[in-house]
Formats: structure tokens, C-alpha cells, sequence
């Protein structure tokens, strides 16, 4: 049973909501949610939803097209929602509503995605005045350059089509980090410091971006996979790997070549744990193999479509990348992709300098919170969606139609949370690599002046000091540097305090220890 909102005392529903109600629609819940009754206005807001109640005088009328202008005036677009509207509504009251307002633009925009989202086509005859109008306002939403549409005389302005769609709102967390420009601010980094450190720097950061990618899956791969993974992702820059062909490729050269596919998906696949015997608790159901392939070309329109369009490089690999996880084409290795695919886009989008990587798995890794969370946004609500069955050896089958709760995605909170990823790398990470391998060859010039030792031992002392607030431990102290005296180690600490400062010890380094060589 589909579950509705509860109307605050002395309201009834409206907009998108009254429409759920009236219809018993099972859909992604909308991020705002509109009641109309009393004499005050309020308003509600929570991480997930924005709750308004109008006042009665507001009250649009109970006709399908009331509501829906209502819905559209108020509440946004939401694809998923008005797909479904229109899957069960009468044709005749959607054309009714359209001809009661040739002239109004909710009417035009409601007559436009009707004919898109259905492919059936009302009979009306074209539009013949009235200015073109932008289906999504661009100060609401993040768009692509408009398409001019000659039969509603509307600009459709969508991040995609009708076989995949990514809504993203322009909240005003995404509206801060467009101002914060961290593509310039990575570039300013970059000036500050020489060459050499930044392309030692660079040969760390991608080892360090493909063992977090791999480490958020809990696996640790060899030298042979770790190198694979690390040549991949210095061909971001170079190829747009959001094409059918390359993914297979990139699929079969990351994992175990015993899962490698050949082709999207023909089996249901999902995520989830076993509690107890033949028993499974289902985290994520993905796509049904039938509707996949129809999903996949849009994520790839899709994606066509916003490169083409200029739209902002992180809301680009965040809608690319998130998509692409949530719809899972392959066996195995999709997480990986999905990171992989967030370098790439932000690469040739050139938001990342061409000789620089931001290892954003990273963050995510050392956030495990707020990835995990970005995930969930999604898959939480769509999973009461989900009908399915499971059979004893654990494979699945979906049993209801469920392709809409993936082609229109409202992808606003990860975005937001990937723009978080990304600055925290910029900010912090990058500085904290570039800084480290400044401070370590400040050490390592004094701690030459001090005595000539191997620079395999100058390694191991600079890292003991600062994995022990800038000094040897006696252990370390007699195991390793017995050689020499105490005057000479206590110099040594001293250079290493110097160079990066007790209170920043550690910065630089990973769960492994950070060694330069």
C-alpha cells in the first residue's frame, strides 16, 4: 500500500501529493510537499524534505488539471511522479486541461512532458503564439542548453530524455560550492607549488585513489591489479569511457577475469547480507535485466547531452557516475566504475588539470558516513517500491514494473555530496600530499647536513619521528639508527619538527605509512 503523507490539522493535500493520494500512486517520494488550509503559511524543512501549507484561499480545485498546474507552479518536476500520472490519468483531462489554457506555460510544460514521458500524442494542433518557454527555470534546476520544441513552443532544457533523466535542484549548498570555484582553486594550488613536487605528488595520488576504491569494497588488490587500475585512471583525461564498448572494457580490465562480462547484464542482481540460514537481508535492488539496456543507452544520451551543454562538471560526474552505480550493468565492479567514471568526467570536462588526479575515493573512504548516506538517499526509498521474489539459492526475480524509479532520478543529494568529496580533496588532501613531500625534503636536506646515511634510513627516520610527535621511540631508536649518537638523533628530530611541525605530524600519510623514496 502506497504510504501518504499525513496533512498537519486543518489541511488537505495538493499538488503532487494530492495527486499520489488520488491515484494510490507507488513512486519515489518528492522532495517538497504541498497542504493548503488555515489562515497562516508555514513552512517545514528537514534534511530530506521541505513541507509548505498555504493558505485556503490557495486551494487550486479538485480537476486533475488544477492540481497539476498546482504541482507544477509549487511542488517542481518530478518525472517519476508525473510519469506515472499520466500512465493512469484520462488523456481527455489532460487535453482538457491543456485546451482550457492554450496560452499558459504550466499548461504547455504539462502537454509537452505528457507526450514525451507516454509517446502518445493528444489531439491537439499545435501551438501557433505565444513566447517559447523554458521547461525547467534555470534558477530552480541545473540545465542543458534548450532544445526548441515548434508543438508547445517549449525550450526543453531537461539533463536528459525520456529513457533517462537526472533531475538536480540548485540548492543553496550546490549554489555555495559554485561560488566557493574549486576548479580554479585547485588550479591555484597547483601554481603554488614547483614541478617536481607535484609530479611526485601525482605518481602517490593515483596509487592512493586506487587502493581507496578498492578499499571502500574491502578488497586489497595485487601490484598487477593496483598498476591496471592506476594506467586507467591516467587515461581519464584522454577517452570519454561513457560509451556501451568502453565500459565492457573497462569492466573486464578491473576485475577478476572470471567475472568478466561481455555485455550489460542478463541475470537480477542486487546488494545485501545473509543473517541467517537461506535467509538474505536486501540493502538494493537493481534494475530488472529487460528494462536495463533502454536505461543504459539514456545514461549515455544523457551524458552526451550534458558535455555538449557545458553543464557544471561535478553536477556532470555526479549525475554520470551515481546513475550509473544505481542502474549496476555489470556482474561485478560497478563501484569501481562509478568512481572511476566520477575522474573521468571531471577530467575531460577539464574541471582537473591535465597533469593532476583529485583522489576522491579518499574522502569517501575517510567519510564512509556521508558516502554511504549518498547512497542510501537513493536506494532507501525505492526499496518498499521493489516487489521480488527469492529463491533458495539466492536469485532474485522483480515482479513488478519498476523502470521509472531508475530512469528519473532526482540526484540533487549526491551531488551535493560529491561536491563535498571533491572540495575536501582539493582542500585538504592535495595540500596535505603537497606540503608532506615540501616538509620532507626541508628533513631530508637537514638531517644530510647532520650526518650521510642511506636515503633508505633517512625515509625510515623521517616517518618513525612523525608517526611518534617528532621523535624516535628508544625501540626504533636502537633497532635502527644504534649507528648513531645521541647528538646526531636529537639534531635529526629537531630537522624533522622543523619541517613539518608536531601538530600537522601524520598529514600525508596513509593507513600504510607515507615513505617518500
Amino acid at each position: 500500500m502506497t504510504l501518504i503523507d499525513s496533512s498537519p490539522p486543518g489541511t488537505r493535500p495538493a499538488g503532487y501529493t494530492a495527486l499520489r493520494e488520488r491515484y494510490d500512486l507507488r513512486v519515489m517520494p518528492h522532495w517538497h510537499r504541498s497542504f493548503v488550509g488555515g489562515s497562516v503559511r508555514r513552512r517545514k524543512v528537514t534534511d530530506e524534505w521541505v513541507q509548505e501549507v498555504y493558505l485556503g484561499s490557495r486551494w487550486p480545485g479538485d480537476s486533475l488539471g488544477a492540481q497539476l498546474e498546482f504541482a507544477l507552479k509549487y511542488d517542481g518536476v518530478s518525472l517519476d511522479i508525473l510519469s506515472e500520472i499520466f500512465r493512469v490519468a484520462a488523456r481527455e483531462d489532460v487535453a482538457a486541461y491543456v485546451l482550457s489554457r492554450p496560452l499558459g506555460k504550466y499548461a504547455r510544460r504539462a502537454w509537452y512532458l505528457y507526450e514525451l514521458l507516454t509517446g502518445d500524442r493528444l489531439p491537439i494542433d499545435d501551438a501557433t503564439s505565444g513566447n517559447y518557454v523554458d521547461l525547467l527555470d534555470a534558477d530552480d534546476y541545473y540545465t542543458a542548453g534548450p532544445r526548441r520544441i515548434r508543438r508547445q513552443r517549449i525550450n526543453d532544457n531537461l539533463l536528459g530524455g525520456d529513457l533517462f533523466c537526472p533531475m538536480v535542484r540548485r540548492t543553496d549548498t550546490l549554489k555555495s560550492f559554485e561560488n566557493a570555484d574549486l576548479a580554479a582553486r585547485g588550479r591555484e594550488i597547483r601554481a603554488e607549488f614547483p614541478r617536481e613536487i607535484l609530479k611526485r605528488a601525482l605518481s602517490y595520488l593515483y596509487t592512493k585513489e586506487t587502493r581507496s576504491s578498492f578499499a571502500i569494497e574491502n578488497v586489497k588488490p595485487d601490484s598487477t591489479r593496483t598498476g591496471r587500475f592506476v594506467q586507467l585512471l591516467q587515461s581519464a583525461s584522454e577517452t570519454d569511457f561513457l560509451q556501451k564498448d568502453r565500459l565492457i572494457d573497462l569492466q573486464n580490465r578491473i576485475v577478476d577475469e572470471r567475472y568478466r562480462d561481455h555485455d550489460y547484464r542478463t541475470d537480477q542482481n542486487y546488494v545485501g547480507e545473509t543473517v541467517a540460514w537461506q535467509r538474505e537481508r536486501i540493502h538494493y535492488v537493481s534494475p530488472r535485466p529487460a528494462d536495463l539496456p533502454g536505461l543504459m543507452e539514456g545514461l549515455t544520451t544523457s551524458h552526451e547531452r550534458m558535455a555538449t551543454h557545458d553543464v557544471d562538471p561535478v553536477v556532470h560526474a555526479g549525475a554520470v557516475a551515481y546513475g550509473f552505480v544505481f542502474l549496476h550493468p555489470f556482474g561485478d565492479g560497478n563501484g569501481r566504475i562509478h568512481r572511476f567514471l566520477i575522474h573521468n568526467v571531471l577530467a575531460m570536462t577539464g574541471f582537473t588539470p591535465a597533469d593532476m588526479i583529485f583522489p576522491v575515493s579518499a574522502a569517501m573512504l575517510s567519510d564512509w558516513d556521508a558516502y554511504d548516506d549518498s547512497l542510501e538517499a537513493f536506494s532507501r526509498p525505492l526499496m518498499p517500491l521493489i516487489a521480488y521474489d527469492l529463491d533458495e539459492d539466492g536469485r532474485m526475480t522483480v515482479t513488478n514494473q519498476t523502470a521509472a524509479h531508475y530512469r528519473f532520478p532526482d540526484m540533487t543529494p549526491q551531488v551535493e555530496a560529491l561536491y563535498g568529496f571533491v572540495q575536501h580533496t582539493i582542500e585538504v588532501d592535495l595540500v596535505q600530499e603537497l606540503e608532506f613531500l615540501q616538509g620532507y625534503d626541508r628533513a631530508k636536506r637537514s638531517i644530510r647536513e647532520i650526518a650521510d646515511i642511506p636515503d633508505r634510513e633517512i625515509d625510515l627516520l623521517i616517518r618513525f619521528c612523525r608517526q611518534n610527535q617528532g621523535r624516535l621511540s628508544p625501540a626504533k631508536r636502537k633497532s635502527r639508527f644504534s649507528a648513531l649518537t645521541d647528538g646526531e638523533v636529537a639534531k635529526m628530530e629537531q630537522a624533522v619538527r622543523e619541517a613539518y611541525g608536531v601538530d600537522r605530524r601524520g598529514g600525508g600519510e596513509d593507513e600504510e605509512g607515507r615513505v617518500e623514496s
